[in-house]
């Protein structure tokens, strides 16, 4: 089982300096530079949850195309037995092409999440693993450098992986004090 999902859009964008103030006495002003551009990046990744393994890949476009390179590249990685893919209903997904990309590629299925239930999605929570170590506060200058970023984080990630369980563990069990017995 592969818990599948996509992760952007993923901007090259850059921070302002940090705010000072100038030797005329007004405050540094500097506008954030965010915009939709067209180097935006999107990050698609496969979540193992059997042993804690990551597959991404990053795309220029959320498309079927490039779902279908994606999909891949989930198939190359898992040589042996049937790979069952948990994805969100996204129209690349589920579009013509992907269907028939499906039936050359028989050993991949794809069970689809409910609508608004993405948290059921294990792909979620290692997203946001992902964000603190790839791109929290990080600029970036171009495309590549996310690509990097990406690659860097994900084999950091893999290389402490462990087993997803869905749900939270359970308390620790609580060391009791001595009861003393007090008589009259």
């Amino acid at each position: 089982m592969i818990c599948a999902d996509e992760l952007g859009p993923v901007i090259p964008r850059t921070f302002p300096p940090a705010p000072g103030w100038l030797p005329d006495g007004h405050r540094v002003k500097a506008e954030l530079d965010y915009s939709r551009r067209p180097e935006k990046t999107w990050v698609c990744g496969g979540l193992r949850p059997a042993d804690g393994q990551e597959i991404t890949m990053p795309a220029a476009f959320r498309n079927s195309v490039n779902y279908q390179k994606f999909l891949q590249l989930l198939e190359d990685a898992n040589l042996t037995g049937d790979i069952v893919v948990v994805t969100d209903n996204l129209s690349s997904h589920n579009s013509k092409a992907t269907r028939e990309w499906l039936e050359d590629h028989p050993r991949i299925h794809h069970v689809f999440i409910p609508v608004g239930a993405c948290w059921l999605n294990l792909q979620e929570g290692w997203w946001r693993l992902f964000r603190k170590a790839a791109l929290a506060g990080q600029p970036f200058a171009d495309p590549d450098e996310i690509d990097h970023a990406t690659r860097a984080a994900t084999a950091q990630l893999n290389a402490r992986a462990k087993p997803w369980i869905w749900g939270r563990p359970p308390p620790p069990t609580r060391q009791l004090r001595r009861r003393f017995e007090y008589r009259l």
